[in-house]
């Protein structure tokens, strides 16, 4: 009778510190990175009115998008380690603070070599956020509830498209103080991260035994059930951190999420310019439209981060997006031209480029755990994020050089295809037999 009552206390306590962890943390961290992209990401639609009074051409264009993610690449280990060895609050106030500045400033680029140091200067100030965030929610969620997790941070994601698409044709139309709307665009989407940042420092814990918003009881089994995790997988512990980097499976995933955001930047970075010339719509409309292929992402990333969580499966989770995105952009080679097919043909590939970023990014905890797991999301990141740099400048060399989207499109295919190859090699994943 007596154990009993303790298991039934036990399952009580679990359940309300799942529950309130998630409610106390999840909205304030998908807030933060529906800054992070609104930030990084303002420049696809910044350029319908930059391109002409700074002279862009598109390979200038595909340059200044991708540049970000050289800047990017050096400090997302550190950013990563950081969080597991230091705070994730110091350190992601500071990096809010941070990149909103530069992105104000960005608003005051006046030549293309300008633009290239700002976007370079971003990509080093964001670098540290999400695979801090990763780590960090690896502090707070069991492995059953991860993908489910961040399928919930990462909502951001098609969030800031969804808002950001028509808040962004609305500021392009607008000229006040004799200053052109995609500088304004800049100077007010950068002041919303340095008051998070601000706020940040009041609001997030850094561990469990910091969080007088739980239970002593739900702060004992959170610990409890994370240590016990640990545990399970106590030959990933034995690992240096160089050891884990040249983990099988890490340098699977990172070659797997290279491809994959080879393809997706692409998509997320010239998808205005594409609508744009290739229906002749105005920047308001594209705004509007722009918003339809993130809101099928949003859904898929919700659903499938959920049925990877209850599966317990990981890599198919990823390829199927994956594929869907590859196999839409193939019905652009073979059914009839029409904006209808065009918007049918984006919308398969918001779905596909959005959607398997939770049960991607609950695969390195699942073999690896602390230190190893911190810098091999940071490795995977950093590593795999040159792909955003070398697939919008590729698009946008073939597109200057051949006058057409078409060799583009067959490249990120191409990228979609073996991204999802790639991954279904990762062996399963050791984690997900750990009980419930």
């Amino acid at each position: 009778m007596l154990r009993a009552v303790m298991v039934s206390g036990e399952i009580e306590a679990g359940a309300s510190a799942r529950s309130r962890i998630a409610k106390r943390l999840l909205p304030f961290l998908f807030l933060l990175y529906v800054a992070n992209y609104l930030d990084r990401t303002n420049i696809a639609y910044a350029t319908l009115g930059m391109k002409g009074d700074l002279g862009l051409t598109d390979s200038v264009f595909g340059m200044a998008s991708g540049i970000f993610f050289i800047g990017y690449f050096a400090l997302q280990i550190p950013g990563a380690l950081l969080v597991e060895r230091w705070s994730a609050r110091w350190l992601l106030s500071l990096t809010l603070i941070t990149w909103g500045a530069l992105t104000t400033l960005t608003g005051f680029v006046r030549t293309p070599v300008e633009l290239y140091g700002a976007r370079f200067l971003l990509g080093a100030a964001e670098a540290g956020f999400f695979p801090g965030v990763i780590v960090y929610l690896s502090h707070w969620f069991i492995y059953q509830d991860r993908a489910k997790a961040v399928a919930r941070f990462m909502a951001a994601i098609p969030i800031a498209y969804i808002l950001g698409g028509p808040l962004a044709g609305a500021i392009l139309g607008v000229r006040w103080l004799g200053t052109p709307g995609w500088r304004w665009l800049f100077l007010l989407e950068g002041a919303p991260a340095i008051l998070l940042g601000i706020i940040t420092l009041f609001v997030l814990p850094d561990r469990p035994n910091e969080a007088h918003w739980l239970a002593p009881n739900e702060r004992d089994w959170i610990a409890s059930r994370l240590a016990e995790e640990r545990r399970a997988k106590a030959h990933a512990e034995e690992m240096s951190i160089l050891q884990a980097l040249l983990h099988r499976p890490v340098i699977i995933l990172t070659l797997g999420l290279f491809f994959c955001y080879s393809g997706g930047y692409i998509f997320w970075f010239w998808m205005p310019t594409l609508l744009k010339r290739m229906t002749g719509w105005s920047d308001v409309h594209v705004g509007w439209m722009g918003a339809i292929p993130f809101i099928a992402g949003l859904l898929g990333m919700l659903v499938l981060g959920w049925s990877s969580d209850r599966n317990r499966e990981r890599r198919w989770h990823f390829a199927v997006p994956q594929l869907t995105a590859a196999l839409g952009l193939t019905m652009w080679f073979v059914l009839p031209h029409s904006n209808a097919l065009l918007i049918g043909v984006f919308t398969l590939i918001g779905f596909g480029t959005v959607s398997y970023l939770p049960a991607f990014w609950a695969l390195p905890s699942a073999f690896l755990t602390s230190s190893a797991a911190a810098a091999a999301v940071g490795f995977i990141n950093c590593t795999a994020s040159i792909g955003g740099f070398v697939g919008p400048k590729i698009f946008g060399d073939l597109s200057q050089r051949t006058g057409s989207f078409n060799t583009g499109f067959a490249v990120m295919i191409a990228c979609w295809v073996i991204a999802s190859l790639l991954v279904l090699l990762c062996p399963r994943e050791r984690a997900a037999r750990v009980s419930a």
